[in-house]
């Protein structure tokens, strides 16, 4: 409910803050006071079109904030948390506008566009005035209303479910339809290249083998001449070559033959140290050079009997060689043509033939879907059509009962009427729903927004909301002009019927009647005071006593006398009586339910 408004610097007002509770507040004032400018800041906070004229004297801009409880409803909690702008229950309007520049609008502080604080706004408050923010001119409104009083609201969700699962069925089978030309060039193309990877066979490692052997054949021929010469140097072949040594210990010079290679000449340095005669130390230190010479002998054997053997296994195939090449060539032809790294190819090849086995098996998804729509569409139809039975009960029910309320409302000759057509399957059925009234007799029932008089549309308003009040889920509503034009007996059935709607909702009602203000839990009066330069509007919530003074005053006028007084006490004491005397009605009936239900449980 509404808890909070605050204005600064709109129109007459320089700064106001009004706290609301729940129940019935009324708002009474002289004509010309400004009682207004209330439903001007609340449409402001709930989104109306912004005019700089509404700016005060002098001032730059205007700011209008209210402030809501969210405790009991569900509705905008969910839309806040749909955007991330819940605040622990609680959501705050705020509305500034500005000489230069376009308004801006906020909730709970963050900024939103105009159209999302007009459509939080609608859930929150709805205002029955002329034609502004009447939410019951909106034919969806009245489909709301009407489902919500003949208690099938659960159906029509299921019924939103249905329509949401057709829409979406519908929506994946036409995209399967769709291009049928372009699906089956898409499987001609996915045929011809998986057919191609299928032919090609490429195993994930193979172009890396394939390289690496291609490197290797490519280098036997190279590879077995370095080896040859590494053999020659290490003593694997042999070259004869002369060369003359002189040897200082033997008298005599010959001419010597050494070999080219490493062995020989190791082997013929071990022989020539066995030849030196030593002694001591000296003896020690050449055989310790022998044994070293002896082992590198051992170990040059050794590498060539290895490398040996490595030279016989390089065998020279140039036509292994032209395979391999060949092979890789087509598969670098192929991955460049895909765009992807060779290694990639087997992958590529599972994946385009899921996608072609997909768009193969498009006859049997069609099937399938086509059978899922049918069964959606029937379970839809089939719900919908019996929405309908509950829609035209309800309807006749909802007729008769505001039908009542506008005769002791004073339109003796009004009918109400709920407008039920078949339209087009949509979201909430097959209905199409609108209210009507004849608002004199032999008239036709025509929309309630073709009502003229602002009164009228009030009062038919006020009918409508007193019937559905237990169902609606509209927490405060704001009611003005609902007494013009009446007084007397249908002045006290207006105020009755208000006080009573604010049972179950809270009821902010501007008034000038003083039948109607004597009903108010709470009661606000607006003046206005003028001077030479300037004039100001207040709003004031009036104690008891201030409140005869002011029922007083508008029994009787400026001057109060001790009967108007009297009366205005009475009027206020009689509201008072009737509200307890509904209280315990409502207890009693409590009371008789539990005992009913405690008798059920016991038997």
């Amino acid at each position: 409910m509404l808890t909070h408004l605050s204005i600064h610097h709109l129109t007459l007002v320089e700064q106001l803050d009004l706290e609301f509770q729940s129940g019935m507040s009324v708002v009474t004032g002289e004509t010309g006071a400004g009682k207004s400018i209330l439903l001007e800041a609340l449409g402001l906070a709930l989104g109306d079109r912004a005019d700089s004229s509404l700016i005060a004297p002098n001032k730059d801009r205007a700011e209008v904030s209210a402030s809501f409880d969210l405790q009991d409803n569900q509705d905008a909690s969910s839309w806040l948390a749909a955007r991330m702008l819940e605040d622990d229950g609680r959501c705050i309007l705020r509305r500034v506008v500005s000489k230069d520049g376009p308004s801006r609008a906020f909730v709970n502080g963050s900024s939103v566009t105009i159209g999302d604080l007009r459509a939080l706004g609608e859930i929150l408050l709805d205002i029955h005035s002329q034609h502004e923010h009447q939410s019951l001119l909106k034919k969806p409104t009245h489909r709301r209303l009407l489902d919500a009083f003949g208690r099938h609201t659960d159906k029509v969700m299921q019924l939103s479910e249905l329509f949401d699962k057709q829409k979406q069925i519908k929506t994946a089978l036409d995209r399967l339809l769709k291009n049928s030309e372009e699906q089956s060039a898409r499987i001609q193309l996915l045929n011809y290249q998986a057919e191609e990877l299928s032919l090609l066979a490429v195993t994930p490692k193979e172009p890396q083998a394939l390289e690496s052997e291609q490197k290797r054949l490519a280098k036997v021929g190279a590879n077995r001449e370095i080896l040859a010469e590494v053999l020659h140097l290490c003593g694997g072949t042999s070259a004869i070559g002369s060369a003359t040594s002189s040897a200082t210990s033997s008298a005599t010079s010959s001419e010597m033959i050494y070999e080219t290679n490493a062995m020989t000449w190791v082997s013929r340095a071990v022989k020539l140290l066995a030849s030196i005669e030593a002694q001591g130390d000296e003896k020690n230190t050449l055989e310790s050079v022998s044994e070293m010479l002896s082992s590198a002998q051992i170990q040059l054997e050794e590498a060539v009997a290895d490398l040996t053997t490595f030279n016989e296994c390089l065998v020279d195939d140039p036509e292994r060689l032209h395979l391999v090449e060949t092979r890789l060539s087509t598969i670098y032809e192929i991955a460049r043509k895909h765009r992807v790294d060779p290694s990639q190819l087997p992958e590529l090849q599972i994946k385009l033939q899921t996608e072609l086995d997909d768009i193969e098996q498009i006859d049997e998804q069609i099937a399938e879907l086509s059978t899922q729509f049918e069964s959606a569409e029937n379970a839809y139809l089939d719900l919908a059509r019996k929405v309908t039975k509950y829609r035209q009960t309800a309807a006749k029910n909802l007729e008769q009962q505001v039908s009542t309320h506008l005769h002791n409302l004073g339109m003796s000759g009004a009918l109400f009427k709920v407008s039920l057509t078949t339209g087009s399957p949509g979201q909430y059925g097959l209905d199409d729903i609108e209210f009507l009234i004849v608002t004199n007799p032999g008239q036709p029932p025509a929309p309630l927004n073709k009502i003229v008089s602002g009164g009228e549309l009030s009062r038919a308003s006020l009918a409508i909301q007193v019937v559905t009040a237990k169902t609606s889920d509209t927490p405060t509503l704001v009611f003005d002009e609902v007494d013009a034009g009446i007084g007397g007996a249908t002045a006290e059935v207006v105020g009755d019927l208000l006080r009573r709607l604010g049972a179950d909702a809270q009821i902010i009602c501007v008034t000038h009647l003083p039948q109607v203000a004597a009903q108010g839990h709470q009661h606000y009066v607006v003046t206005k005071s003028t001077t030479v330069d300037a004039a100001s509007t207040r709003v004031t919530r009036l104690d008891e006593e201030q409140k005869v003074h002011e029922i007083a005053r508008m029994l009787g006028g400026i001057k109060q006398t001790d009967q108007s007084l009297a009366h205005a006490k009475s009027m206020l004491a009689s509201a008072k009586n009737v509200t307890k005397s509904a209280t315990k009605r409502s207890e009693r009936r409590s009371s008789k339910a539990k005992g009913i239900k405690t008798q059920t449980r016991q038997k």
